[in-house]
């Protein structure tokens, strides 16, 4: 992210982030399906070559480098303490070639891409972290980045468009923190997640669920497909049209 996207995980919540898979369960779930739709899209077709957006610990990374023996992906965070963790998580696929992780801005990184280059690009829980101008910008970069008929996949917190019912939901997930946190004895990192959670609310940042489907349309993608959905929590994949 640029400067003027600020990168959230660089403090306490980067440096221990694994926290998400108890704040959030669907998370490790929703890394796994982004394993599997990488895994079946043009299965036998030989090796293919990705570009992951937000990897933070390398969880949906590893995901997709076990499900697709054939993938060479390039993993992005800005965040230095969650990278140098996935540098551990998965230090033997990086010693085999299959993962280059880099330390960048993703607009940026995507914007140093060749035209059509990557077979698939995918995200888990990152997207929704972007201001919506920085987010237009870098689905329009995702398009152009891949080849025709090329893969987006993103495992992402999508507001609900109902605004009383996406309230209420909010509501619950920190009502859920509380009591996470209170049994860890961790009300510091209860602060910093729940002023994430505003940051993620905020009216420049919040991703709805309807408009940013269709802001992945407009930027050219077809179909797009909703894969599940459960709450908040979001699976959608988006084809590059071959002609």
């Amino acid at each position: 992210m640029s400067a003027l996207q600020d990168n959230p995980f660089t403090g306490p919540i980067g440096a221990e982030y694994d926290a998400l898979r108890l704040l959030c369960p669907n998370a490790p779930l929703l890394a796994r399906m982004v394993g599997e739709e990488v895994a079946e899209w043009r299965r036998g077709a030989g090796p293919i070559e990705g570009f992951e957006i937000g990897c933070g610990t390398g969880i949906s990374t590893l995901a997709a480098l076990t499900a697709r023996g054939d993938l060479k992906l390039t993993a992005v965070d800005s965040a230095r303490e969650m990278l140098d963790q996935a540098r551990v998580n998965l230090a033997d696929y990086a010693s085999a070639g299959r993962v280059t992780f880099i330390e960048a801005d993703a607009l940026a990184a995507l914007r140093a891409l060749p035209d059509a280059r990557m077979d698939v690009v995918i995200s888990n829980y990152a997207i929704h972290n972007f201001t919506d101008d920085y987010r237009n910008a870098v689905v329009s970069e995702i398009f152009r980045a891949l080849k025709p008929g090329g893969l987006f996949v993103n495992g992402d917190r999508y507001a609900m468009d109902d605004a009383t019912a996406h309230l209420a939901d909010t509501q619950a997930i920190v009502r859920g923190w509380f009591k996470i946190f209170i049994e860890m004895k961790r009300l510091d990192l209860l602060e910093d997640w729940i002023v994430h959670l505003l940051s993620d609310e905020s009216p420049r940042r919040i991703m709805y669920f309807e408009p940013a489907l269709e802001q992945l349309r407009a930027a050219g993608f077809a179909p797009v497909t909703v894969e599940f959905r459960e709450g908040v929590d979001t699976l959608v994949t988006a084809v590059k049209p071959s002609a």
